[in-house]
This record gives structure tokens, C-alpha cells and sequence, in this order.
């Protein structure tokens, strides 16, 4: 079960570190292939603040194809297994990225304490009965279309709103296939569908998404939309750009970052918090 602090709204930020088991993810597929290299990867992100570690075998970029559950956990399930065999190391919380139903309960039955779905139960909707007969907490997130075409031309006739009413339609579908209220988070997409444009009114809006009353999650990290901003075509040098983010999803009253780069963006969501704490 995620502990307590994890999903409630906690007076200080969380952060959840990223690990992608792919061969091609944005910014850093196929750099932990191996069991030791992830492990290596998990301690390290854990040491650096991480409170709670996502991890996914599926690539959900731009364009990306959708994975087969048991590739997905031929990728995932042996990280999964090490940490749970290991007394210490057991008690890092894991999120485990997905949308498959399959692969959501395999993950839970290992120690997984969040289901992060992007579809948000629409791509397999048996994902939401899994959650429901688990202790585990589910992160729906907005989505417009699918990563394989998610970035053709999307448009919305007010972003905000369409996206505020969208999660809260799969709020109510989660509630109503068992999962209760308190183990719901909600993740607006940002770049999941969205142009640059509405990526910013988003980040602009992020008190109203605060304000819903469900913990938020905001995963920026290193995303494409900021590299344009910044004239930068590089995702491993936008830190800058992602711990900004991070800095104003703090005053925004955000719960949750789910970022690479989990030493910087920790310290900028703790000075953020103590600023904002501060008035």
C-alpha cells in the first residue's frame, strides 16, 4: 500500500524518479537495460531525494508504438523482483508506469504502490478493477488520442477546461469501478496531446487542477515543448528549464514531480516550498 504521506496532500513536495526500462524513450532509452544499471539507477535517484521510484517498459513519446505486456514486463519485471527480495530495499515505494491491466497487477503482486496509467483506464479499462482490488493508488492522466499520434495536429477549443472536464469524467469512472476517492491522483499530460501553446496555459492553470482536490501529479521533465522555448533541441540540457517548472508547480500547490533529474528538481521543490511556506 503507497504509504500515507505519499497520497495525501503533504505539506512538502514529493518527488518520483524516473526509470524507464526502453530501448526508446525521448530522452534516455536504453540507458538502464541491464538489472544492475537500473538497480544502480534506483539507489541513486533514491539517495538524491526520490520518494518514489516509476517504472516503465512501455515508451510513450511522440510516435511511439504501443509495447506487448510481456515485453513490457520481460523489461520491468526483474528490477521489480530484486528490490522486493531484498529486505532495505523493499521499502523504496515503486509507481509502475503502464496501461495494461496485465501488467499493473503483476507489478502491485511485487511491491508496486502506484499505477501510473497515461491512458487513465481507457486503453485497457480492466486496469481500473485491478487498482480497485489492490491497496495500490492509481495516477490518471489526460491523454488526446494515443502516443502514436497524440502530437498530429491537436487542438482544443479551451484547453483547461476540456482537460479539467476529461479527468474528472475518468475520476468518476475509477470511483465507480471501485477505486476509492483517496487513492486517485490526477496528471493534466503535459505534451501528451497538447501543443506548446496549450502545454503553457496548463502550467498556467495548474491552481484549478490543485483546486479539483485530488493530489496532483506533473511530469515536465525535460519535455520538448521547453526545448522550444529555450532554443534548445537537447532533452538532457533542459534541467533548467524542468526544475522551473517544478519551482512554480510548487506554488501552484502540486503534490507530486515525476522527473529524471531527481537531485535538482528536489531542491528546487524544497527552497520553492520553504519560500512559499515562508509568506
Amino acid at each position: 500500500m503507497l504509504p500515507d504521506p505519499l497520497v495525501t496532500h503533504a505539506t512538502c513536495p514529493k518527488i518520483m524518479g524516473i526509470l524507464n526500462l526502453t530501448p526508446d524513450s525521448f530522452s534516455d532509452g536504453g540507458s538502464y537495460g541491464d538489472p544492475s544499471s537500473a538497480l544502480k539507477q534506483v539507489l541513486k535517484m533514491r539517495s538524491e531525494g526520490a520518494d518514489v521510484i516509476d517504472i516503465g517498459g512501455e515508451s510513450t513519446r511522440p510516435g511511439a508504438l504501443p509495447v506487448d505486456p510481456d515485453e513490457q514486463w520481460r523489461r520491468v519485471g526483474s528490477i521489480f523482483t530484486t528490490l522486493g527480495r531484498d529486505e532495505e530495499l523493499s521499502t523504496i515505494p515503486l509507481s509502475i508506469d503502464t496501461s495494461s491491466s496485465w501488467v499493473a497487477e503483476k507489478a502491485i503482486a511485487q511491491g508496486a504502490c502506484i499505477v501510473n496509467d497515461v491512458s487513465a483506464g481507457q486503453r485497457d479499462p480492466e486496469i481500473l478493477e485491478v487498482v480497485a482490488n489492490s491497496e495500490a493508488t492509481m495516477v490518471l492522466m489526460h491523454l488526446k488520442g494515443m502516443p502514436l499520434n497524440m502530437q498530429q495536429a491537436p487542438f482544443y477549443e479551451d484547453v483547461v477546461t476540456q482537460v479539467i472536464e476529461a479527468l474528472l469524467d475518468r475520476v468518476e469512472v475509477a470511483i465507480h469501478r471501485g477505486i476509492p476517492k483517496g487513492r486517485l491522483m490526477i496528471d493534466p499530460g503535459i505534451g501528451f496531446g497538447k501543443t506548446r501553446e496549450h502545454n503553457l496555459l496548463l502550467l498556467h492553470a495548474l491552481p484549478q487542477f490543485v483546486a479539483l482536490g485530488y493530489p496532483v501529479l506533473l511530469g515536465c521533465s525535460r519535455k520538448r515543448f521547453m526545448g522550444a522555448i529555450v532554443h534548445d533541441d537537447q532533452p538532457r540540457e533542459l534541467l533548467g528549464a524542468t526544475v522551473a517548472t517544478t519551482a512554480l508547480g510548487v506554488q501552484a500547490g502540486v503534490h507530486m514531480f515525476r522527473v529524471h533529474d531527481v537531485k535538482a528538481n528536489h531542491q528546487a521543490a524544497w527552497v520553492a516550498h520553504a519560500i512559499t511556506q515562508a509568506g
